[in-house]
């Protein structure tokens, strides 16, 4: 039996309840094309660190997924757009990367962009002819946006001046529009009032990608390799005040939060993914290797790993929807969002750390899978925040859900 096929039994586990026909169709298309054409070539391009451009222009129909068709897009929801990205991250995480950020920008742009903002940008982003990525981090902030520094000066001529190193940008060499959250001066009293979104213009590549816009090149990194990830230097960038996120300055660090929510969907998708598919390689494993004359799987002590694996799988994926139907509802979501990436993040390091000992030996070999998935996992315990910060707004909205009257 073929492992794809393999594969396309086992799906009991992360299954959706009430989707639509459409809904269904686009996620088993999805999941046909992750089993057909990334998986086969996965490793070896993360291993080189390589572009997928075959992969990624074979799926330019899901650039505008999220887009509302007036605009050229397919006008999905959250959780759709989250069920393909589970699907993706089963088949290779960093394709995920690519087209998240080009989701996140997309979606602040329709909820934030003014009208021509959005008809200058939305159908050739549904294209994927414009590829989006988004900037809050920097070189010394962390997790602590308010210490941002890059910063944009008015002009008497009413244009800008960003000057300022940003950091972490995914898809900062490939995309030629970024959303940068900046500091700007708008006279309040809190930090969060003088923050700025600025929908920067760039060619794609590396070096001096526009005015005043140097793209230095790739951060090497552990793992997530394939999709690029950057630094951004702002060296006096001229830009125009149209270019404003909703044409109003002082909105950025609200517009950047509502993305993050987004984001943070992502995240918790992309971790049910993994997980998933460590789950995956380390059943299929257990089945095949043999010790002390029977299946591993038939060791208690491997079967109860193989119980704990499944649970948390299942777990993180429910999770993920429940809060991707809470935002597509209009409702804040903030609190699910958090407990979403939160969980999904470290069930995923959990489930692939399982799966990696159940492979012994040759779980540290390049030559297996689970390899690459066990490089891959960290980035989602810091990705859109990290533990230590999701805990912090789970508990502070459930103080402020169960506060009693004294």
């Amino acid at each position: 039996m073929e492992q794809g096929e393999r594969v396309r039994q086992m799906r009991r586990l992360c299954e959706t309840d009430g989707l639509t026909e459409e809904q269904q169709e686009i996620v088993g298309l999805v999941r046909r094309f992750v089993d057909e054409q990334i998986m086969p070539v996965a490793t070896e391009l993360e291993h080189k660190d390589e572009y997928p451009a075959e992969i990624v222009e074979g799926m330019l129909g899901i650039f505008g997924l999220m887009i509302p068709e007036r605009y050229g897009g397919l006008g999905e929801s959250l959780l759709t757009y989250a069920l393909v990205v589970e699907e993706i991250s089963r088949g290779w995480m960093s394709v995920s990367g690519i087209i998240n950020t080009h989701f996140i920008v997309a979606y602040m742009l329709l909820r934030h962009g003014t009208t021509e903002q959005k008809q200058k940008y939305l159908p050739r982003m549904a294209t994927g002819e414009v590829r989006g990525a988004f900037s809050m981090s920097e070189p010394a902030l962390g997790s602590d946006v308010s210490a941002i520094t890059t910063k944009a000066v008015s002009q008497d001529d009413g244009t800008y001046l960003i000057n300022g190193q940003k950091m972490w940008l995914t898809n900062g060499g490939s995309a030629n529009l970024v959303a940068v959250l900046v500091r700007t001066d708008e006279g309040a009293e809190s930090v969060y009032r003088n923050m700025t979104t600025f929908l920067v213009e760039k060619q794609s590549g590396f070096g001096e990608t526009a005015q005043g816009i140097t793209i230095p090149g790739k951060i090497e990194k552990m793992g997530y390799k394939g999709v690029d990830t950057t630094e951004l230097y702002f060296d006096d960038h001229k830009i125009s005040a149209d270019q404003i996120l909703g044409g109003v300055p002082g909105q950025g660090f609200y517009q950047m939060m509502d993305g993050v929510e987004v984001g943070r969907v992502n995240v918790a998708a992309r971790a049910a993914g993994v997980a998933n598919r460590a789950f995956e390689l380390g059943v299929q494993y257990a089945q095949q290797r043999t010790s002390f004359g029977k299946k591993i799987i038939d060791h208690q002590a491997i079967l109860f790993r193989v119980a704990e694996m499944a649970t948390k799988v299942e777990a993180a994926h429910q999770m993920m929807v429940r809060a991707a139907r809470k935002k597509d509802s209009g409702q804040r979501n903030d609190l699910e969002a958090g407990m979403a990436k939160y969980l999904a993040a470290e069930y995923c390091h959990e489930v692939v750390e399982s799966s990696f000992r159940i492979h012994g030996g040759y779980g540290f070999s390049k030559e297996y899978e689970i390899e690459r998935l066990y490089r891959e996992a960290p980035m989602l315990l810091i990705g859109e925040g990290t533990s230590e910060i999701q805990r912090m707004i789970i508990g502070r909205r459930v103080v402020e859900d169960y506060k009693i009257n004294s």
